[in-house]
């Protein structure tokens, strides 16, 4: 996967910031979607809202349907009203709002030995279950590679030690993260 461009980082993080302003405001998506350069490529993503430092909504695709930019719009709409874990966003949290971006590489199957923290992050699947961290839920959390597996059967609704089970499928993955600071969001 190549790195973006400064100019494509600042695309992307502008047009989710537009979404989530759209969603939450007007309660509709941009009605302009640019498709062309990164905007058409085709790539998993996680759009990551945090107000005041903390989680405010975090929805995500792994598989690449879709064109980046309508992945981008509403992923980031999602994260800011759907995330079931959390009460919508609010209007007065914007001026707050931070946003991150996860590009996902393709999910790949990865063996226990080959995690590294910090650069993978994990996909575990048995059966209809599913549950998927990434990589900077572990350096975030200082967690080693058996409690990255474990936090990502939990969030598959397994049990901790799911991941030993033959049955169970793990897969890796890398992303290319793109993070406001709290001055950009702002400007």
């Amino acid at each position: 996967m190549q790195s973006l461009s400064e100019v494509d980082r600042r695309a992307l993080l502008r047009l989710a910031r537009q979404a989530v302003i759209d969603a939450v405001s007007r309660e509709s998506l941009p009605e302009q979607i640019p498709m062309d350069g990164i905007f058409a490529e085709r790539r998993g993503a996680f759009v990551t809202l945090h107000v005041r430092h903390r989680l405010r909504g975090c929805i995500g695709v792994t598989e690449a349907h879709d064109p980046l930019g309508d992945c981008i719009v509403r992923c980031a709409a999602s994260a800011a009203l759907q995330d079931p874990r959390f009460p919508p966003v609010r209007t007065d949290e914007i001026p707050d709002l931070l946003i991150e971006i996860s590009l996902l590489s393709s999910p790949a199957p990865i063996h226990p030995d080959e995690i590294e923290i910090g650069r993978h992050g994990l996909l575990i699947s048995h059966g209809a279950k599913r549950g998927l961290l990434l990589p900077q839920v572990a350096t975030e959390h200082r967690l080693n590679a058996e409690q990255f597996l474990q936090e990502t059967c939990r969030k598959a609704r397994l049990p901790p030690d799911a991941w030993r089970d033959p049955e169970v499928e793990l897969f890796g993955f890398t992303c290319e993260v793109i993070s406001e600071d709290a001055h950009a969001a702002r400007t």
